[in-house]
Parts: structure tokens; C-alpha cells; sequence
């Protein structure tokens, strides 16, 4: 497979994964292993994709955040959380960043190296899709995201942190920690969503950094990154449109299902091999 056609593919991969709660570090491991391919620059490949999927967040809600970004500044002059719902939602957004933030940066290249391969993307997946299943079956799912506690917001942050593990998915460990804390499935895809932009920028923002010491790219290097991003940004852009409208009328086990087939099928792949 040439590098074009890789970068194309796996953007539309990254894409509709890293915001439906199927894992997207889980199904890029699944489609590395597979084709047996690499890009000549892995580390800028990441980068990309990152930014990509970031493309996709901030052109669903980039005027949301924008608001809660200067709704914090302000709370920093005047603090009124109490009467002000985008201070509120500002400071409940930083709250359930932060661990992943401190873990992925003190810890993040170690775990990612550490735990990529396909038997933990295997029971990874399969152990959270019964997870989802079951938050989703059981769950009280009457709250919206402003009637959250601090409290709440730090353990949808501390469930994101095991979204560092490939084959959990972000969107899904924090979906089920939302849940858990009785928002219902819109508002907690919503959160999910939200609290991904400063992750995501970080992760990507990284990457670029650690890219001063990698090697340099081609033109064509170049073209399939640029393609990668692409693909990724309006699969991503899509998806999250497509998944806020799907929840808002269906329930999450599809999803679930999804995963734990998906599970079953690659630890028996490795299993027979």
C-alpha cells in the first residue's frame, strides 16, 4: 500500500473512531498490524491525524468553546459560577482535563509503547463494550451537562485517563463515566466532546514538539499528510454531527455490541494464528 492511499485510509479510520466509544487508538493498532505498513514519519503521521480529529471539534464547536474560553478568563476577574453557567461549564471542562493532562505527559509515551498490542486492544475492548452496555442500560440519564458537580467532572477527568490504554476509546470511557453520573446520552456525548478539544490539542501539540527531532519530509511526505488530515477532519466533522443527532433517539448498545464482536474476533484471530 502506498503512502497516499495508507494516509487517505487511515484518516477516514481516525476519524470515525475517535468520537463514536470504539476505541481509535485500538482500530489504528487493528489496521497498522494488518496492512503491516508504516509511514516513513510516524511520529508526524500521529501529529496529523491528531490535528485532524481537533479540525473536526472545533468546526462543530468552536463557538461554544470560544464562549466558555473567555467565560473563564472572566471568572479569573469576577468569579460568579453560581449565576453564571459558562464560567460554570468552563471550569468543569478544566476539571475533567486535567488528569489526563498530568498522566499523558508524564506517562503517555511509556504506556503507548508499552501496552500497543492487539490481545490488550482485544480485552479492551470487549471488557468496556460491556461497560457501555450495561451504563447505558441502567443509568438515570436525566441530567444535562449544567447540573453537574465538580465532583462529577473530575471522575469523567479520571475515567479519561484510562483512555490512554489502546482499545478503551476517550469518547467511550468518558461517555460511561457521564452516564454514571446520570447525563443522559446527547449531553453526555456532548461533554465527551468538549473535554477532547484541550486533550487533543495537547496530544497533537506534543507530537509537532517531539517532531524537532525527527526526520525531515518530502514532498511527497508532505501530500500524504496533508490528504491524512483532510480525511480525518471531515470524517470527524461528520461523525460527530451523524452521533449527536443518532443519540437523541437511540440508545448506545449498538456500539457495544460492536465492540465486544470486534474483541472476540481479534483475540480468536491471535489465538488460531
Amino acid at each position: 500500500m502506498n503512502e497516499i492511499l495508507f494516509s487517505i485510509l487511515a484518516g477516514i479510520i481516525q476519524g470515525l473512531t475517535e468520537f463514536l466509544p470504539v476505541s481509535s487508538s485500538g482500530h489504528l493498532v487493528v489496521f497498522h498490524d494488518l496492512f503491516g505498513f508504516e509511514f516513513v514519519n510516524n511520529l508526524a503521521f500521529d501529529a496529523i491525524l491528531h490535528l485532524g480529529t481537533l479540525a473536526a471539534i472545533l468546526g462543530v464547536f468552536l463557538p461554544e468553546l470560544w464562549r466558555y474560553f473567555l467565560a473563564g478568563l472572566q471568572s479569573l476577574k469576577k468569579w460568579d459560577l453560581r449565576n453564571n453557567k459558562e464560567q460554570l461549564l468552563a471550569w468543569y471542562i478544566l476539571v475533567a482535563t486535567m488528569p489526563v493532562a498530568i498522566i499523558g505527559l508524564l506517562f503517555g509515551d511509556f504506556i503507548e509503547s508499552a501496552l500497543r498490542n492487539l490481545t490488550l486492544v482485544g480485552i479492551m475492548l470487549i471488557v468496556f463494550g460491556i461497560l457501555l452496555y450495561l451504563a447505558d442500560g441502567y443509568s438515570a440519564k436525566v441530567k444535562t451537562i449544567s447540573q453537574l458537580s465538580f465532583f462529577d467532572s473530575l471522575l469523567v477527568g479520571l475515567a479519561q485517563v484510562l483512555a490512554l490504554v489502546p482499545g478503551v476509546s476517550r469518547s467511550g470511557i468518558t461517555i460511561i463515566a457521564g452516564l454514571s453520573r446520570k447525563l443522559n446520552r446527547p449531553e453526555a456525548a456532548r461533554f465527551s466532546f468538549l473535554i477532547s478539544a484541550p486533550i487533543i490539542l495537547g496530544a497533537g501539540a506534543k507530537k509537532i514538539f517531539d517532531l524537532t527531532a525527527a526526520a525531515s519530509l518530502n514532498s511527497a511526505d508532505l501530500a500524504a499528510l496533508a490528504l491524512g488530515f483532510i480525511a480525518s477532519a471531515a470524517t470527524g466533522y461528520l461523525v460527530i454531527k451523524f452521533f449527536l443527532k443518532f443519540l437523541q433517539s437511540h440508545s448506545l448498545k449498538v456500539f457495544a455490541v460492536y465492540r465486544i464482536i470486534l474483541g472476540i474476533l481479534i483475540l480468536s484471530i491471535l489465538f488460531f494464528k
